[in-house]
């Protein structure tokens, strides 16, 4: 049986769409919000998602943004918006198709089954796709998020026998959970954000010290040790997330609580950090066994700080710095060599700081196992300030894989 997500928060549409698609022998599963969405995805087999545009904690061009990102399932809006701009933006983002309310019941159904009928087709392309994977030479996984740079892919091609570009499994994983990475940093001595671990299991959030001892809190009692312990703002992110996704700054108690809610929605274990106010400093690293780091590169955020619409909708800049004093530029450097060998990385990867306002601090944000990789991407574009092209850069990533 075949299952369809209704995202809708309309009482009464909900119940005409579910009494239509059951008796199309669909299994219907009810999202009223993001937040539910968020929660039912990846969690659920889903091969259709119907998703309205208005909804009570967000918007659908967003959410449909996410969902084409990080997962294969098609989807169709139906929604009240009939102005052109709406109809175009919907489909470039990828839907499938564009349904206005008030909408005819066949002719909904038709361009289901029609969507449904293309998607199936197209999973029977290619019959054995192990097959397929051990005819290449090498495979360049540029895949953000879960299962693209987490170590799931990664694992996938080490099963097979396959060369690939990048982190091996363990270095791939535990770049991917902040707070793995973040007690490995702590064990080597490198510096970085002050930080709280939540993890959330079912309806409950338990506390876990650095010594591993849990404690199960009400969320109230977690925001007051968040303002006692790390003070506010701060930043509450999932643990094991890509590209900022589900990451927000909290300024308040009550922002506090909503944001581990939020964040609870990506992942169980939830990570909150110490606000730093200074400039955020990237770094690139590249090799196997002999490894070197890049020139620095700055972020220059538009808006409160990178988030997932910073980076990909408002256009914040990339600058490549030039008065950074030496000696902390080279330290920065070999902080970022330091960080990538202390979590067994390999081929590459980008190493994200804070230099701290006023005291020059270096503090280690991130490790990204699998960067940007457009033209336009940090990563290349600090190589290419001392000379290594594009290709020439892919070439040598090539080549490491294969060693």
């Amino acid at each position: 049986m075949r299952s369809i997500l209704i995202v809708e928060d309309n009482e009464v549409i909900i119940k005409g769409l579910t009494y239509l698609l059951e008796k199309e022998n669909f299994h219907v599963i009810i999202c009223k919000n993001v937040y539910e969405t968020m929660n039912v995805i990846g969690k659920q087999e889903i091969h259709l998602i119907v998703l309205d545009i208005a909804l009570p904690d967000g918007n659908g061009f967003e959410l449909c943004e996410y969902i084409k990102k990080y997962t294969d399932i098609p989807v169709i809006f139906l929604t009240a918006k009939d102005e052109e701009q709406d109809v175009v933006k919907g489909l470039d983002l990828g839907a499938e198709d564009y349904i206005i309310k008030p909408f005819r019941n066949r002719e909904l159904l038709s361009r289901i089954n029609n969507v449904l009928k293309r998607f199936n087709k197209e999973d029977n392309k290619i019959d054995n796709v192990f097959d397929y994977l051990r005819s290449l030479d090498v495979v360049f996984p540029v895949l953000h998020g879960l299962y693209g740079e987490d170590g799931t892919i990664q694992g996938l091609f080490e099963l097979l026998g396959v060369p690939y570009v990048g982190c091996r499994v363990l270095a791939s994983s535990l770049g991917m959970d902040k707070v793995y990475a973040k007690m490995i940093f702590d064990k080597v001595g490198i510096e970085n954000a002050k930080y709280i671990y939540i993890k959330k299991v079912r309806d409950k959030y338990i506390y876990i010290d650095n010594k591993f001892n849990e404690k199960e809190l009400s969320l109230q009692d977690i925001a007051l040790l968040v303002e006692t312990e790390l003070s506010l703002p701060v930043f509450i992110k999932p643990s094991r997330s890509g590209s900022s996704v589900g990451i927000n700054k909290a300024h308040t108690r009550e922002e506090v609580i909503k944001y581990i809610e939020y964040a609870s929605g990506f992942d169980g274990k939830i990570l909150i950090e110490e606000n730093i106010i200074g400039r955020e400093i990237e770094c690139a690293v590249l090799g196997n066994n002999e490894v070197e780091a890049s020139p620095l590169g700055e972020i220059l955020p538009k808006g409160e700080f990178y988030s997932y619409s910073a980076k990909y909708v408002d256009n914040s800049k990339t600058i490549i710095p030039d008065d950074i004093d030496k000696d902390i530029s080279d330290k920065i450097r070999k902080t970022a060599i330091k960080a990538y060998k202390s979590l067994d990385c390999s081929g590459l990867s980008r190493v994200d700081f804070f230099l701290e306002k006023d005291t020059n601090r270096i503090i280690l944000n991130e490790i990204n196992t699998m960067p940007g990789f457009t033209t336009i991407s940090m990563y290349p574009k600090l190589w290419e300030s001392i000379g290594l092209s594009y290709s020439e850069l892919l070439d040598k990533l090539i080549s490491l894989a294969l060693e």
